[in-house]
């Protein structure tokens, strides 16, 4: 069964979604991201994505205190980006609660880096965030497009000791108009071991069950629960019904 993933992305200490990754396309759900964390919590997800898209648009973390609120006020596994781009980012983010990290633009510009840092915490720790734009890598808040072609990147790191890998096709985020399925069968077919987590473009509980009959392992969705095209008691009770 798809590990179900809810996601809050913060500006300002808020929960926002954006439209394709546009700052520019902003919309606040939440002045207290830790109380919609708990309200997860209450309903039965063990899981929480989040991130910081302001430290994902200036190089490194914002809202650690926002982090912090959340894993105080629940228990729930929480996996952090943005902003990511030292080993003091890593180590505030694990101080404020984060149980695993999310490396979106060093796995690009510096994958030495990256790869010392798998050494040093552990590939368990690390999820890689491959965003994805015209079938390249995109960096810094999805705001610069490489040359880094999506499945080389995946090769260079699975065989690097890499499970885990959020993909996001940024076409798809934030604008309710169903997953990238094909891009993550491809993915599947050439790594079937990766633990991959499919993220963008989920719009209602159909789309998860696609996912999860595609034999995808994971899902993060947010503008969905935020606009009321998902109803969490709903999804949790097909889950675990």
């Amino acid at each position: 069964m798809i590990e179900l993933i809810p996601a809050i992305d913060i500006i300002g200490g808020k929960c926002v979604r954006l439209s394709k990754g546009d700052y520019n396309q902003k919309t606040v759900y939440g002045d207290d991201p830790a109380s919609i964390a708990k309200r997860f919590e209450d309903i039965g997800f063990k899981r929480l994505h989040v991130v910081d898209l302001d430290g994902a648009k200036s190089k490194h973390i914002v809202n650690a205190s926002t982090l912090n609120a959340i894993a105080s006020a629940t228990s729930l596994t929480i996996d952090f980006g943005g902003g990511i781009k030292t080993e003091d980012d890593i180590k505030t983010a694990f101080d404020n609660g984060a149980s695993m990290v999310t490396v979106g633009s060093v796995t690009v510009t510096s994958p030495d880096t990256c790869l010392e840092w798998i050494d040093r915490f552990g590939a368990d720790k690390m999820i890689l965030g491959a965003d994805v734009r015209n079938g390249n890598i995109a960096v810094n808040g999805w705001l610069d497009e490489t040359k880094q072609g999506l499945m080389p990147y995946l090769d260079f790191y699975s065989a690097h000791g890499i499970k885990n890998v959020l993909c996001t096709e940024i076409s798809k985020d934030g604008m309710l108009c169903g997953p990238a399925t094909g891009l993550y069968k491809q993915i599947m077919a050439a790594h079937p071991t990766l633990h991959l987590i499919a993220s963008g473009g989920v719009s209602n509980i159909d789309d998860i069950k696609e996912l999860d009959n595609e034999g995808i392992p994971a899902v993060v969705f947010g503008k969905a629960i935020y606009e009321g095209k998902i109803n969490l008691n709903d999804l949790w009770d097909w889950q675990n019904g």
